[in-house]
């Protein structure tokens, strides 16, 4: 079988499968059988599949993922993050459109204690999305910033999708967890930017707030007795990755101690608490570890099958520069995030992406930070963003699913602005990482 009608069978079989509703692990394991059998050698071809799937999923990189995970499930549960959204409100001056930019400045600051990008959407949406209704906020403007800034969680560390692709991609996850900071953040800047000039533009959208400022040691007082410790996390994390101090494992672990430390030491944790925390790190960690067994399987599966060596080949024959090629990819990515989920996109592209970004000599960091915002615009864009189902599921009734679409988009055009920024000037993702961690 040539390597042409192979890659047909393989990419082509996992897609109509994944469009078909098969879930994703079980689409790839569907085409790992059927590629090992023709590719590997029959039956004994079986025995190795199931093999290399438990040497993937035992790997030490991957042992971040359930620990930042746990980090943000605590947070949640313990009502710790209810607590630092009120010394973060406190704090806020008067805004054109204060309460939305208080859900970027909550959501950003969860995005650096959490790794969990749909449980800080959930929890945002269903605390502060009630209080904007309330007080006559179109739900467009209410809606759209607490979408975006739970995509903005899959730049800033800890990102358990950063670690993810980091480990499948073979890129440095300390120097792409450290590459997604600068451009979280001046995301999460725009986002800010966005909602008071639109809330300028069409007061009606956002009416002015009876706002009692406080003074002195009250205003601050929530602020330095929650937020600042918990932002300690973040800071820790990052210093000791960017310090060489510790690996990303390890600065995991540093984090997930430090967690569970702040909320002992407030109070915070009960039995139950920990119970649920500790139930939906498993649930989201167990899901994530099995894909990535039909993850591994099917790169070698596609591999032994010659079409990612024809794939590789067919690119650079073709003349392009590496720009261009790097432009095609993040199309096709874009164009995926449209029909597919973040971890399909990952498995479906990386297993020919990655060898065309080493044999053209593409700056990895550069090329896996960008790979992280077209991925971040999957989980924002209509028809299967899922950030915008699990808008809908924490909104109330009357909101439709258009509304939603709609309130999402500003937010899609402005990530994809940093994405050509960062096309055209690397060192928005490259600087960081060679400043604080060393090429």
């Amino acid at each position: 079988m040539n390597w042409q009608l192979a890659a047909w069978l393989l990419l082509g079989g996992t897609t109509v499968l994944l469009f078909l509703g098969l879930p994703v692990a079980y689409s790839f394991f569907a085409i790992n059988v059927v590629g090992a059998w023709l590719f590997l050698g029959g039956d004994s071809a079986l025995g190795q599949l199931v093999r290399n799937g438990l040497v993937a999923v035992a790997s030490f990189s991957l042992t971040p993922i359930p620990l930042f995970i746990l980090m943000g499930e605590l947070l949640f549960h313990t009502g710790l993050a209810q607590r630092a959204i009120d010394g973060i409100d406190k704090v806020i001056p008067r805004l054109p459109g204060r309460l939305a930019v208080i859900a970027v400045v909550a959501g950003t600051f969860f995005s650096a204690i959490s790794g969990s990008t749909i449980a800080t959407t959930a929890m945002l949406g269903s605390l502060m999305l009630p209080m904007m209704l309330a007080r006559g906020y179109e739900p467009k403007l209410g809606m759209g910033p607490i979408i975006a800034i739970g995509g903005v969680d899959m730049l800033i560390p800890p990102s358990a999708l950063a670690v993810l692709l980091g480990s499948l991609a073979g890129i440095s996850i300390s120097k792409l967890l450290i590459g997604g900071v600068l451009p979280g953040l001046l995301l999460a800047i725009s986002f800010v930017a966005y909602i008071v000039a639109s809330a300028k533009l069409r007061p009606e959208s956002a009416p002015r707030e009876e706002l009692v400022v406080l003074r002195g040691w009250e205003r601050w007082r929530e602020l330095v007795v929650y937020v600042l410790p918990l932002s300690l996390i973040f800071v820790a994390i990052v210093a000791v990755i960017s310090g060489g101090v510790a690996t990303p494992t390890e600065a995991a672990a540093i984090g997930c101690a430090a967690t569970l430390a702040i909320t002992l030491m407030y109070r915070a944790l009960r039995w139950q608490s920990l119970v649920q925390a500790l139930q939906g790190t498993v649930a989201i960690s167990g899901m994530i570890l099995f894909i990535i067994v039909a993850a591994t399987t099917f790169s070698q599966v596609l591999s032994f099958s010659g079409a990612t060596n024809g794939i590789v080949d067919l690119v650079q024959s073709s003349g392009l520069p590496p720009a261009g090629v790097v432009a095609i990819m993040l199309a096709i990515l874009i164009f995926l995030g449209l029909f597919v989920d973040q971890v399909s996109m990952m498995l479906l592209t990386l297993p020919f992406y990655m060898p065309i970004v080493k044999s053209l000599g593409i700056d990895q960091i550069w090329f896996g930070v960008m790979y992280l915002i077209c991925m971040q615009l999957g989980l924002l864009m209509p028809p299967h963003g899922m950030l915008l189902y699990t808008m809908k599921g924490v909104a109330p009734k009357h909101i439709t699913m258009g509304q939603v679409f709609a309130s999402a988009m500003p937010y899609v055009g402005l990530s994809f602005t940093m994405l050509i920024l960062i096309f055209f000037w690397p060192g928005i993702a490259t600087w960081l990482p060679d400043v604080f961690v060393g090429r």
